[in-house]
């Protein structure tokens, strides 16, 4: 990520300056005033419910105002409500143990605002991955400064009039322009940023907020697999499945990437799967769009190498899907090597990978990049081993994606797929700093200077028991 035109530089520097005046300027907002920062956003975001669904559909082209509601705006709502709830509990100073050689003793943690939080923001749920991280900033008592994908220009405009509206400049601050005022907002000196996005671009952001030394929660991707025990409830799995790869078109960064499943169960697993998948894809109305055409075109372009190189290739609902518009697929017997295999798929195709031995597919997630996030279907006995042997984001057990619903549960990746997490507690403490307090009363146990050397001489070998 270059360090992006000058002008832009300067023009984004004045917003910042003008949220970091106005933290400066006031004492950090109790409980109450968060909470009520909280509600005027909630509010807002309910009140302009079918302005959002609009713009969704405009930027996809395609999308069902149900998929906005339930994937992207909900989700705003209901972590607002958590955060609220919850705030004045992680607010609270934490005792801590003070050793008995400083007795008579006081000492805490506090949880201060950061300052300014500057937010990256996605394309694919343009609501959702803007909204959650402002309202963790503002639970936080931060003020926070936003900058919305250029691939969803409506719904940015959208959010952009809606915060301005509800929030003072001083407060909260939008931001809109493409990858110039992207690269340029990554090196600004934000006292905290969250980016959501591909590992390659994280790796960018990560490289320009270091110039400033600004902390990052990074949210990134990954393939992320759903591993089927020979005792998965394969009709739940294929329908579980089926769901989370068609919600809005594959394009999720949690959603299953490919399927691993037993070589004896394969075969009858598929004939499952296509079943669920034509089901949801003829039940479901119009399937949301690809963001762009580029994208369409490339997610076609990985599905013809695979079926060039002899994979079978499932096609739903008839045809390949023109424009925007790419139609769900289910490819089997992939070689290694082919794109399906190797990249982030992002759309709605779906390789199902067959395996020998449990113990072989435990090992390869082990050694290889690491899942934002990772699905089993199977007992308890399979499940232990999932959790022992692999590493990962969130897991989720004889589900998929639903532990995105948690608000209580931290979100994030680890190693390619993330740093840190910005859902409930952990989001909270990501954006606050943790301050040591210790209170040292008039008269205590130290005696360095102030008491005879034989004290000193029995301090020291207590300290050194």
């Amino acid at each position: 990520m270059t360090d992006g035109d000058g002008g832009e530089a300067t023009r984004l520097m004045a917003v910042l300056e003008v949220l970091r005046r106005g933290f400066l300027a006031a004492t950090p907002p109790d409980a109450a005033a968060r909470r009520a920062r909280l509600a005027r956003l909630r509010a807002a975001v309910q009140a302009r419910k079918g302005d959002f669904v609009r713009a969704a559909a405009e930027d996809f082209g395609q999308r069902r105002a149900e998929e906005t509601v339930i994937l992207d705006l909900g989700p705003v709502v209901q972590a607002t409500r958590c955060l609220g709830r919850n705030l004045g509990r992680w607010m609270r100073p934490e005792r801590r143990r003070v050793p008995v050689t400083l007795w008579p003793r006081r000492a805490q943690v506090i949880r201060q605002p950061k300052g300014v939080v500057g937010i990256m923001a996605p394309w694919n749920y343009p609501f959702g991955l803007s909204l959650i991280p402002l309202a963790t900033a503002i639970a936080a008592g931060n003020r926070a400064m936003l900058k919305p994908s250029e691939l969803a220009p409506a719904s940015a405009r959208a959010m952009a009039t809606m915060l301005a509206e509800t929030f003072a400049p001083d407060e909260v601050a939008v931001v809109e322009g493409g990858p110039e005022t992207g690269a340029a907002f990554a090196g600004l000196p934000f006292d905290h940023l969250v980016f959501t996005g591909s590992t390659a671009v994280g790796r960018k952001v990560m490289r320009a907020a270091a110039e400033n030394l600004v902390p990052v929660t990074l949210e990134l991707g990954g393939k992320s697999p759903a591993i089927l025990g020979r005792d998965a409830d394969f009709a739940k799995a294929a329908r579980d499945i089926a769901w989370a790869k068609l919600a809005n078109a594959g394009q999720t960064c949690i959603a299953p990437d490919h399927v691993l499943v037993h070589e004896d169960d394969a075969a009858a697993f598929v004939e499952r799967l296509v079943a669920e998948l034509e089901r949801a894809f003829a039940g479901g109305g119009r399937m949301t769009r690809i963001i762009d055409a580029a994208k369409a075109d490339r997610l076609r372009a990985l599905l013809a190498e695979a079926e060039a190189a002899g994979a079978g290739v499932r096609r739903i609902g008839g045809g390949k899907g023109e424009g925007r518009e790419v139609r769900p697929a289910v490819a089997t017997g992939l070689p290694p090597d082919c794109g399906l295999m190797r990249e982030e798929i992002f759309g709605p195709l779906l390789p199902v990978v067959t395996y020998a031995a449990f113990d072989a597919v435990l090992a390869g997630i082990a050694v290889g990049p690491r899942p934002l996030a990772l699905y089993y279907y199977g007992g308890t006995e399979g499940r232990a081993q999932v959790l022992a042997r692999t590493l990962s984001g969130n897991v989720t057990v004889n589900g998929a994606m639903t532990h995105h619903a948690v608000d209580s549960l931290p979100f994030g990746g680890t190693g390619a797929s993330g740093i840190g997490a910005y859902h409930g507690r952990e989001g909270f403490e990501a954006m606050t700093h943790a301050r040591g307090v210790y209170d040292e009363p008039i008269r205590s146990l130290i005696p360095l200077g102030r008491t005879s050397g034989r004290f000193e001489r029995l301090f020291a070998w207590y300290m050194m028991r």
